[in-house]
C-alpha cells in the first residue's frame, strides 16, 4: 500500500511494500525527517546561514559607506552652487518646475546653465531670487530663449561640419 509524499515512510515493513526493509528504509526516513519543513534544523544550514548573515552586514556596511559619500558630495556640491551663485546675482534664480524639483538657473557667458537641487539644500540658497510663476511646460521665457540660442548654434556648427570646401569638389 503506497504511502502519501507528506507522511514518512512506516518504520517497519508493510506487507505488499515493493521497498526493500532494513537499512535502505532506515536511511529512507532519516532522510524524510532531515529535509520536512519545521524540523530541526541541520548543522550545516546554521553555519550556512551564519554565513549569509556576516555577508549580508558587510554589504550592508557598503551601503552605508556609500550613503554617507553621496551626501558628502551632495553638500559639497550645493556649497559650491551657492557660491557660484553668489558671484553671479544679476542672473541667479531659483525656480520650481511642474514636477516640484528645484532648479538653479544661471545666466553666464551668454549660456543657460541650471542644475536640480535637493529639497535638504535649499536653504543654503536663502540669497538667490525665487521665480514663483513658470512659463509653459515649465519654461521661463529667460529659459525659452536660451533654448533657442544653443540650437541655433548647434545648427551653425553642423553647418560648418557638413559643407565642402570648394577645393574637395
Amino acid at each position: 500500500m503506497p504511502t502519501s509524499p507528506s507522511s514518512p515512510p512506516p518504520e517497519g515493513p508493510v506487507p505488499g511494500d515493493p521497498r526493500p526493509p532494513g537499512r535502505l528504509r532506515r536511511a529512507a526516513t532519516a532522510l524524510w525527517r532531515g529535509l520536512r519543513v519545521g524540523g530541526p534544523p541541520r548543522r550545516g544550514s546554521e553555519r550556512e546561514l551564519e554565513l549569509c548573515r556576516q555577508e549580508r552586514d558587510r554589504w550592508q556596511r557598503y551601503a552605508d559607506s556609500y550613503e554617507r559619500d553621496l551626501n558628502r558630495v551632495r553638500l559639497e556640491r550645493a556649497q559650491l552652487l551657492a557660491w557660484l551663485a553668489a558671484l553671479h546675482p544679476a542672473s541667479a534664480v531659483l525656480v520650481r518646475g511642474a514636477d516640484g524639483i528645484h532648479q538653479l538657473r544661471i545666466e553666464a557667458g551668454g549660456r543657460q546653465l541650471s542644475w536640480p537641487l535637493h529639497p535638504a539644500d535649499l536653504g543654503q540658497f536663502a540669497h538667490i531670487p525665487y521665480v514663483r510663476h513658470a512659463g509653459p511646460y515649465g519654461r521661463t521665457r529667460w529659459d525659452q530663449a536660451a533654448h533657442l540660442r544653443r540650437h541655433t548654434r548647434l545648427l551653425a556648427m553642423e553647418g560648418m561640419l557638413f559643407t565642402t570646401a570648394p577645393d574637395d569638389r
